[in-house]
């Protein structure tokens, strides 16, 4: 019987960044001093995020966000600050739209839900505040000191919820850090499909939704 939910926040209750951080990399790319396309910088950032953010040193969102865009700047010759760039990616962190399903699900559900989120802890608190929502529990890498796929995030939520893997499915949009991050931590991941990709045939999905309404039924 299922007796709680984690869950992740952006691109699973609430709507990513992809579009803010596209119009980032456009930007970049429009101020390069070689030719790069907004593509090529976003794909790059990324890369960039991924190293700073799985160093040993552990950084906030913001931090890692600013410094490898700054990074990446600094590759293809865009003169000037990040900040001023990322400043739109900190404010869209406070306030994104909610997902499809988002509110119908949250009047139905019965069972406690702990949040799951890399954000930092005040833009998330701020993220829930400007939409009226409240959970049983909030775990954000900040507190944590680590990111997804983590397993000390996802103990970390049990933990809140006082329940064990076996007791609890984690609902989150990304392959790498929910899925795969949930199953080694011995939880049933439910993967958000947003973008209608094909998974690959060996990804520990439990099951698969578009929105939250989807989860309705699962019960098991």
């Amino acid at each position: 019987m299922l007796r709680g939910l984690l869950l992740d926040f952006y691109g699973t209750v609430v709507e990513d960044d992809d579009a803010v951080m596209a119009e980032i990399a456009e930007q970049v790319a429009a101020r390069a001093s070689v030719p790069v396309s907004g593509h090529y910088v976003a794909a790059a950032w990324g890369r960039e995020f991924e190293a700073v953010a799985s160093g040993p040193r552990f950084r906030t969102l913001r931090d890692s966000a600013m410094s490898s865009l700054a990074s990446v700047m600094a590759d293809v010759g865009c003169a000037g600050d990040a900040a001023p760039l990322c400043a739109a990616q900190f404010r869209y962190w406070r306030s994104p739209p909610l997902r499809p399903g988002t509110r119908d699900f949250l009047s139905r559900v019965t069972v406690p839900i702990c949040l799951v989120s890399d954000v930092d802890t005040a833009d998330l608190e701020a993220a829930m505040a400007h939409h009226g929502l409240a959970f049983t529990a909030v775990v954000s890498s900040e507190a944590v000191g680590a990111y997804k796929p983590d397993r000390a995030m996802f103990t970390r939520a049990l933990a809140a919820l006082g329940l064990g893997a076996h007791e609890v499915l984690h609902v989150g949009d990304s392959l790498t850090t929910d899925v795969a991050g949930a199953h080694a931590a011995g939880i049933r991941a439910v993967w958000v499909n947003r973008r209608g990709q094909l998974a690959p045939h060996d990804a520990p999905i439990a099951y698969e939704i578009a929105d939250l309404s989807g989860l309705a039924g699962i019960d098991r």
